[in-house]
């Protein structure tokens, strides 16, 4: 479609409302999932393993034995295991730029501040289904461990071929604590409320299918969530200076997904969209994963002719996409454009590939429009901040009229007490006058 095209307005609504997942139709569902794993524990778990995953478990084999992560890591080729380290070593020195300290501030009689403290336990959800996911495996733990959390407990669904060995060697690499076999909704439950063999976790980081997602929604509040994440998408703005078979091979890498994921090129060409396309085509029949590449293309694959880049821009700004690559002559000039995007990639030699492997960010990202809000899984995901504030006798006496006021003027007369009555005492000592009297020793 070209933007000016007299239907091009309420094509791209109908693009945004379609790109927010609906949740409707399992959610009843995952409610029963969620009180018969809260209710029933490691058996509902089971129950629904067998369920869903066709594999028959018992509660002894749900956890994966140390033993066999050893096995798993020492049996990976070297150039792999070379990989993987090589892209844990990048994610974390990535996040170790993202810690921040706890911080106090004074001024006379008063201190403030914030604790910054690691949440104790995480627990990280890894998909299963059409493809194992090491990297994803290496994306959620460490930053997890980069702030600190004492335990990190991974979930993947079973196989009925056993657990791909790189994914158990990520865990290793990564530093989790525990890797248990429960997937779907029902892991999310076992996470939340904890059950026999799944401890409770302080917050739930991961992708999923719509079950997961469905559950993850649910439980908020019960838990912490990372976000609610939908299909992979990824936005490609060019200008017809990328060449065309570079920019098709990144529009698939998103296709190859799923069947649900949205590959989006926006161009201010169309001589060169059609190229694109062109490229697409060819380069596509030359794929494996064709049952899902094919209807992908066909339901979600989007183009948008454009008059000029900072009318592209305007629109990526709008879609707030998982990936925005910039495709552009100059893509430094345009970044400070960027409002809505979770992760960008700049020019031609950085592909979103390599951010979901190696570069360094996070891949987990908000989708659906939701980067408008929600920011990519980082180290702040897995901390919480404490307040602290101290005030000594003479500082809240230069205050107490003003907190009396303000307490009455919203009816509570018991808050403006509070403070008056320390006018009328003085045999009460605050924390900053014993740290001065200790000091005079």
């Amino acid at each position: 479609m070209e933007s000016n095209d007299k239907g091009f307005e309420q094509a791209l609504t109908t693009l945004l409302d379609q790109r927010r997942e609906e949740l409707t139709g399992v959610e009843a569902q995952v409610r029963e999932i969620i009180a018969a794993v809260r209710s029933g524990g490691d058996q509902a778990v089971i129950r629904y393993t067998r369920e869903f995953d066709g594999v028959e478990i018992t509660a002894k084999a749900m956890e994966v034995p140390r033993t066999q992560w050893a096995r798993a890591s020492a049996g990976l080729d070297k150039k792999t295991r070379a990989a993987l380290e090589r892209a844990a070593e990048r994610i974390a020195s990535f996040h170790r730029q993202e810690l921040s300290c706890s911080w106090f501030d004074s001024e006379p009689g008063v201190v403030r501040g914030q604790l910054v403290r690691p949440l104790a336990r995480a627990g990280v959800y890894v998909p299963g289904g059409k493809a194992a996911y090491p990297s994803s495996l290496l994306m959620n733990v460490i930053p997890a461990k980069v702030a600190g959390v004492k335990e990190v407990v991974v979930l993947t669904p079973p196989a009925k071929e056993g657990l791909n060995p790189a994914l158990i060697a990520a865990a290793e690499l990564a530093g989790a604590d525990r890797l248990v076999l429960a997937g779907g909704a029902q892991a999310i439950a076992a996470l939340a409320y904890g059950t026999e063999t799944v401890p409770q976790a302080d917050i739930i980081v991961g992708p999923g299918n719509s079950y997961v997602t469905a559950a993850k929604r649910l439980l908020y509040g019960v838990v912490m969530v990372d976000m609610v994440a939908g299909p992979s998408e990824i936005l490609v703005l060019a200008d017809g200076t990328t060449p065309a078979r570079f920019l098709a091979a990144d529009l698939l890498s998103q296709a190859e997904h799923d069947e649900q994921a949205w590959p989006i090129l926006i161009t201010t060409s169309a001589a060169f969209a059609s190229e694109v396309e062109e490229e697409v085509t060819a380069l596509s029949r030359t794929l494996p994963r064709q049952e899902i590449i094919t209807p992908c293309l066909e339901r979600h694959g989007i183009v948008i002719v454009v008059k000029d880049v900072a009318e592209g821009m305007a629109i990526a700004n709008r879609i707030a996409p998982e990936h925005l690559e910039l495709a552009i002559a100059d893509p430094l000039q345009w970044l400070g454009r960027v409002e809505n995007a979770g992760s960008v990639f700049l020019g031609a030699y950085t592909p979103e590939a390599v951010g979901d492997y190696l570069g360094g960010p996070n891949h987990v990202l908000p989708t659906g429009g939701t980067a408008r809000f929600f920011s990519p899984l980082g180290v702040e995901h897995f901390m919480k901040r404490i307040n602290i504030l101290s005030y000594s006798p003479e500082a809240l006496r230069g205050v107490r009229e003003d907190v009396a006021r303000l307490a009455r003027l919203e009816g509570l007369e018991a808050h403006a007490r509070a403070v008056e009555v320390r006018g009328k005492c003085h045999d009460v000592t605050s924390p900053q006058s014993n740290q001065k009297r200790k000091g005079r020793g």
